[in-house]
């Protein structure tokens, strides 16, 4: 091929690797995603670099951990300053676009929920203002009824098409257009005007938005739209394609929300099956048990059987209604002659307990269910189904874009390219290491979480810090991480290997730029 290749990335929002039929899963339907994966490599064992959305987006973005690049946890913001993979390819000669959820700087207007310590600081922080306005994403920006322009670049996206927060009321531009071309658009957005049903699931909502205007569609449409206007031109293009859910609210429109049945789903693995709950765990139950609710609903709880599987169907419509459009924009990049320059990649930013020891949503606990999450790339050169156990993070999804295009990437990357890993013959990482980070305290913490996680093919190791307790699971003999050894004496030389890999991990968490211009 004389033109260089194209890339289109679509990524969905807290989406379980297990939950595509391609990678096994007995109800939900996928059949365009499964479509991707029979053309391409299909990674079994592939990890998030912390579970939670706007850390782990940054780590995509920078091919950096979060300890690295700043953005540490959701409310954080990643400095504008933060050169992205997508810089390079912009310098590189591609047309860059982001159509949907960026999620690189907060989307509301709250303060965060963090207590006062009461102390009066003349210097507030360790680091003085950059002077930029970190509110391009807020509400603020986007106020009105016509839709305006969103001005870029940002962080590398020479086009933008912004869509802010989750649920059939999400912001941004979609939130404009919305408010300019949907006739009734206050009474689809008043809650007295739900449809009616007979759930009783947390954050199950059925939303009289027609299927057509839910925010979904709008992503697919506005990517189609910019595929169309990519056809016969000469710069090759790199399109990140953001769907807000699955994420919760569990609100799936008009055909989608009642596509499954709860009866379609069991709760695969109870609380019970967990031989010594962690204290989280715990703190969680106690809630359940004294009828307690998170005090917003981000955070992470404990939920009964039929709850859960009231979710689990709400969540797979859906995901089949992602899939449905992901359908439509392929067509058109086979519709416009572009499909065979073009290659596809499909992953998520974190997964979702859904159900797991009868835990909901994200949070502390590293279980995999919330670590690790799809990826799919199809790749023009090859279109080959396979399927590969060997083992990577989101920050190498940069590195291997770049690689890909023949672009060199910044010094500073940690993410490490898997291109050779695609025949499915290569070994690409050995372990990973997984972060997580809370804004503040919540699960029975009493301070705010400071988690590391090393994960292998044998074991997952988790230390949470200030506390007396950690995890450790003999993924080999119990895959489904239901047996906590970390007080088991047994296992103390295999804790003491496995601290010791994880201390080399931390050790390499310096930001290596900007390289030092002088010798002294």
């Amino acid at each position: 091929m004389s033109k260089r290749v194209n890339f289109l990335l679509f990524i969905t929002d807290q989406h379980r690797a297990d939950w595509l039929r391609c990678s096994g899963h007995p109800v939900v339907k996928t059949p365009n995603i499964d479509a991707i994966a029979a053309d391409g490599t299909l990674f079994e064992d592939f990890h998030v670099a912390l579970p939670v959305c706007m850390p782990n987006r940054a780590s995509l973005m920078t091919g950096r951990m979060p300890s690295v690049h700043g953005l540490r946890y959701n409310g954080a913001l990643l400095p504008e300053r933060a050169n992205t993979f997508v810089d390079v390819l912009a310098a590189g000669g591609y047309a860059t676009a982001s159509i949907g959820k960026s999620h690189l700087q907060p989307f509301t207007d709250h303060a965060p929920l963090r207590k006062d310590d009461g102390i009066e600081r003349l210097v507030p922080e360790a680091w003085k203002d950059d002077g930029t306005s970190y509110t391009k994403e807020e509400p603020a920006s986007f106020l009105g009824d016509k839709e305006t322009p969103f001005e870029g670049p940002y962080y590398g996206f020479q086009h933008v098409e912004m869509m802010t927060s989750h649920g059939d009321r999400c912001g941004g531009q979609y939130g404009q257009w919305f408010r300019e071309n949907i006739e009734d658009w206050q009474a689809l957005h008043d809650p007295a005007n739900e449809l009616p049903h007979n759930y009783t699931c947390p954050q199950a909502y059925r939303t009289p938005i027609p299927e057509e205007a839910y925010p979904t569609a709008w992503v697919a449409d506005r990517a189609i739209e910019y595929i169309e206007g990519r056809k016969d031109q000469d710069d090759p293009f790199f399109a990140f394609v953001s769907f807000p859910d699955p994420h919760h609210p569990f609100n799936p429109p008009g055909k989608y929300w009642d596509m499954y049945s709860p009866d379609d789903f069991d709760v695969e693995l109870p609380y019970d099956a967990h031989e010594n709950p962690t204290p989280p765990m715990e703190d969680a139950t106690q809630m359940w048990e004294q009828g307690k609710t998170p005090a917003i609903p981000q955070m992470p709880f404990r939920a009964d059987d039929q709850h859960i599987r009231e979710a689990k169907a709400l969540t797979a419509g859906m995901i089949t209604m992602i899939d449905d459009h992901i359908g439509r924009v392929v067509q058109t990049l086979k519709g416009t002659g572009q499909y065979e320059n073009t290659v596809i990649i499909f992953t998520s930013d974190h997964g979702d307990y859904l159900g797991d020891f009868n835990m909901m949503l994200k949070g502390p606990l590293m279980m995999q269910s919330i670590t690790r999450v799809p990826m799919i790339w199809s790749d023009p050169e090859t279109r080959k189904a396979v399927r590969t156990g060997a083992m990577g993070s989101t920050i190498d999804i940069s590195a291997s874009i770049l690689d890909r295009a023949g672009l060199a990437p910044y010094f500073g990357m940690q993410g490490q390219s898997f291109v050779p890993a695609l025949d499915g013959e290569n070994p690409h990482r050995e372990e990973v290491l997984i972060e997580h980070n809370d804004g503040g305290p919540r699960m029975g913490f009493s301070k705010a979480a400071r988690v590391r996680t090393l994960r292998n093919k044998e074991w997952r190791f988790t230390v949470y810090a200030g506390e007396d307790w950690g995890e450790l699971y003999d993924l080999k003999n119990d895959p489904r991480e239901t047996k906590n050894l970390w007080a088991d004496p047994r296992f103390a030389e295999d804790k003491a290997a496995l601290s010791m890999r994880l201390i080399e991990h931390l050790t390499y968490q310096m930001d290596e730029s900007p390289r030092a211009n002088r010798l002294a």
